[in-house]
């Protein structure tokens, strides 16, 4: 990589990632190439953004999260084509687009959290959250989530359209309240005795155990243990965050370079310590927190495939009426 020295310019980024999520990650990469990066943060609406912006944007990466706001960017027709070996060689296929027009950087499994006190057992599957006897005992933030549409996309891959209309409906009954929150709540609800078990997402609970200013949160979340849904199966559900390389990027040499960056042990490390993500670069190993929780097995199946149900899981999470919770 070159030095500071020989690098100038900079590199733009749209970013729905919290700047704070990947400063440090920024900040490492100008000290070792002297490229600038400029942020814009949005919560949303960053995609239809840069398609409004036409050939004048400014932007020259965006970052995401979520397996829909990837695929977004290539229906709204600005995430270019890359094809680069170092990306490619750090990034397992499956986690990444079969036309390169966006890339994996970090893992983020849809897991069950469960009490310590209240669930004896050490394994589940997905599959098991539709057994009445979690009648009343499991909590989860909205159906429409993007969290719990992919979750549901995963199972219509698996299972087929009604075999997981089947599971949500029944998983519907097991609820203990309509469906609220995000996943930190529901880490509250089970210290809180209001249910047993929930669904969320593993660096949730790094960032709830490590939380200074608010150590109530750390407090709920000793209460509860990880389990990886059908670890000795197909794998549990893995969303990701990614990046996508846009198609009138100004700075377009030094977006790659920020993009092979990216992928890089070192800065994959860095995800993993500040972030609690899985690296998706295989040859970088998890935080020692999260590696505490267990052996992640991921869904081999291609995210993409998972993708291609998402409409389908939020038109089953209407048909069911999952977010008016159990219906007794």
């Amino acid at each position: 990589m070159a030095s500071p020295a020989q690098a100038d310019g900079s590199v733009n980024i749209y970013s729905y990632r919290q700047p704070y999520l990947i400063q440090p990650l920024l900040n490492r990469f100008t000290e070792e190439t002297g490229i600038e990066t400029n942020i814009v943060y949005a919560s949303k609406g960053l995609g239809e953004r840069i398609k409004a912006e036409g050939v004048n944007s400014p932007v020259d990466v965006m970052l995401t999260v979520d397996i829909g706001r990837l695929e977004g960017a290539k229906t709204l027709g600005f995430a270019a084509p890359l094809d680069n070996a170092t990306i490619n060689a750090n990034i397992p296929e499956n986690f990444r687009d079969p036309e390169n027009r966006w890339f994996g950087l970090t893992g983020r499994a849809r897991v069950v959290y469960a009490s310590k006190e209240r669930v004896t057992q050490n394994t589940i599957t997905y599959a098991e959250l539709a057994d009445p006897k979690w009648k009343g005992r499991i909590c989860t933030r909205s159906g429409q989530h993007d969290y719990t549409i992919g979750l549901i996309a995963s199972i219509i891959a698996h299972e087929g359209t009604d075999k997981a209309k089947a599971w949500l409906s029944a998983v519907k009954e097991n609820l203990a309240r309509k469906p609220t929150g995000n996943d930190r709540a529901q880490v509250q609800a089970i210290y809180s005795g209001e249910c047993d078990i929930a669904l969320g997402n593993t660096y949730y609970m790094g960032k709830m155990l490590t939380n200074d200013k608010e150590p109530e949160q750390e407090t709920w979340a000793k209460s509860v243990k990880i389990l990886f849904p059908d670890a000795e199966g197909r794998g549990s559900h893995v969303n990701i965050s990614g990046m996508v390389l846009a198609e009138h990027a100004p700075n377009r040499d030094n977006a790659v370079r920020l993009m092979e960056f990216l992928t890089s042990d070192e800065a994959q490390g860095l995800y993993a310590e500040i972030n609690f993500e899985y690296p998706l670069n295989p040859h970088v190993a998890p935080s020692e927190l999260v590696s505490s929780w267990g052996k992640l097995h991921p869904d081999s199946l291609p995210l993409i495939e998972i993708a291609k149900h998402r409409r389908e899981a939020s038109e089953l999470v209407d048909e069911v009426a999952f977010d008016d919770g159990p219906s007794s």
